[in-house]
């Protein structure tokens, strides 16, 4: 009679062969039983049989008694039952047995730092109490203890400051001894059981997949910006110097200028571009192109040359709205210009001061700038000692709505660029770089310093600005187109001036 094998073990297989002790005529004369096959004696201990006492089990066949037997006839067949292992990976025993790993350590971790944290703590607590007791016997008599004694106690109370301070690394090194086991552990368990290397392949897949979660995130930052959104706490990295040409006239003569997109556009001039540039430090023309495949090909589709009487100075113009903003110096002042009605006008600031300029030039007075709150012009006057002054221009009236003063002395700051209501300054550190190594913000009128450096693509510049329609610096470069990507901290709520007005 044949065993039969049970139908929950599908790893299990059955192989039958005869009888080795039948005395028929299939079996060899002359050899060894124990030659031809698996020995049915019942005496024998069957899992030696087997070099793995768990994946084979042999059984003789019975007769008719239900004994061992060598004479049962036709049938009689000696059984083996062969348990073989799976071949895939058992995911869930190394799950197993790396929980049951993790909390022997945390069981080894507790009853270890119990007993060296009892031993210590019970020297410190006995070693305070005998301060304490010292302590209260030296305020209730004062004048019976020397100066000698008093540096006694101010040493043991150093001591026991030192116990307290090895207590804490103790138990902080005790932690690092038991990660390391534990790593080790794991990493045993995974050379034994981990032959198809599937931990370490999900560990790689997971760093892989992180790698590419940030991947995504600078790109969204750099090529879909959060345009509008002041939902940050402010600049944090800024990019390698992204040059795009020579500018219009190809002459390095040119020098003095700007360039840029219009930080509030008219509607279809979106993606519309403006260059000014001049040998010095003057305003006379300005030319507009409709994109910035024209920018780079100098093919201009507007050209505006500047009144005599509206020529401005200085290099810290922009353009918003279709609007030029720049400074003059008869009267000395601020002046705009719209390109769309070509209607002039100009205000004088009288609190400005012609004395303080920015380091590279000696004509930028009036620095005007546009962010997402609106539109900005920086200057320094005599009372405020050459310190830098923000002043919010009201659009409609041109005139001065409030103004905050900052600690940062003029002529020390190479520019200056505003983004979501902050002020940040820029100063040169070195013949390549600049920084940006302040900032002052209008809503809180909190100021700090900072550090965020980056590269110059030569080695003066004289425009320095932020455009909220892109996030953007953009900077003229000795004649040169120059732009930065800017990375912010995203951290905080804020507000997207595009809906701002509709809520």
């Amino acid at each position: 009679m044949s065993h039969q094998r049970p139908p929950s073990s599908p790893a299990m297989r059955s192989y039958s062969q005869p009888n080795l002790l039948d005395d028929s005529p299939r079996s060899a004369p002359g050899k060894p039983i124990s030659a031809q096959g698996i020995h049915s004696d019942p005496e024998v201990d069957h899992s030696k049989l087997s070099p793995t006492n768990h994946l084979t089990r042999s059984r003789p066949a019975l007769n008719g008694n239900g004994r061992n037997g060598t004479n049962g006839g036709n049938g009689n067949k000696c059984t083996c039952d062969a348990f073989l292992p799976t071949s895939t990976f058992p995911i869930k025993d190394m799950v197993l047995v790396e929980q049951t790993a993790v909390e022997i350590s945390n069981r080894l971790e507790l009853e270890m730092g119990k007993v060296l944290m009892q031993q210590m703590i019970s020297n410190v607590r006995h070693r305070i109490v005998n301060l304490t007791v010292e302590i209260e016997r030296m305020e209730k008599n004062p004048g019976s203890y020397n100066n000698a004694h008093t540096e006694d106690v101010k040493i043991e109370i150093k001591q026991v400051e030192a116990l307290i301070v090895e207590l804490q690394s103790s138990i902080q090194g005790s932690t690092t001894v038991f990660e390391s086991l534990h790593e080790q552990t794991l990493t045993r368990l995974e050379k034994t059981y981990d032959k198809n290397v599937v931990l370490a392949t999900r560990r790689e897949y997971i760093k892989v997949q992180l790698q590419l979660e940030e991947c995504e995130r600078r790109h969204q930052e750099l090529f879909n910006p959060n345009i509008g959104s002041c939902a940050h706490t402010g600049i944090i990295k800024i990019s390698k110097p992204i040059v795009s040409q020579l500018n219009a006239h190809l002459s390095t003569s040119y020098k003095f200028g700007g360039w840029g997109k219009d930080s509030k556009p008219i509607p279809d001039r979106e993606s519309m571009y403006w260059y000014s540039a001049y040998s010095s430090a003057a305003i006379h023309d300005i030319r507009f192109y409709t994109n910035y495949k024209n920018l780079i090909l100098r093919n201009h589709y507007q050209h505006h040359t500047l009144a005599s009487g509206w020529r401005g100075t200085g290099n810290n113009f922009i353009v918003r709205d279709n609007t030029l903003y720049y400074q003059i110096n008869n009267p000395f002042g601020m002046a705009k210009l719209n390109f769309t009605t070509m209607k002039y006008d100009q205000r004088v600031v009288t609190k400005a001061s012609a004395r303080f300029s920015y380091a590279y030039s000696s004509n930028q007075n009036f620095d005007f700038a546009a962010d997402e709150t609106g539109l900005w012009v920086i200057y320094a006057t005599e009372e405020s000692g050459g310190r830098m002054v923000i002043a919010k221009i009201n659009e409609p009236s041109f005139g001065i709505e409030e103004e905050w003063q900052t600690s940062v002395y003029k002529p020390g700051v190479s520019n200056a660029f505003m983004v979501c209501g902050v002020f940040y300054a820029v100063r040169t550190i070195d013949i390549q770089g600049d920084e940006i190594f302040y900032k002052f913000d209008t809503k809180t009128k909190q100021e700090s310093f900072i550090s965020v450096p980056f590269e110059r693509f030569q080695d003066n510049y004289y425009n320095l600005d932020y455009n909220p329609t892109d996030q953007k610096l953009y900077m003229y470069n000795d004649g040169y187109y120059v732009n930065y990507h800017l990375w912010f901290n995203h951290t905080a709520k804020g507000y997207n001036i595009f809906t701002a007005g509709t809520q």
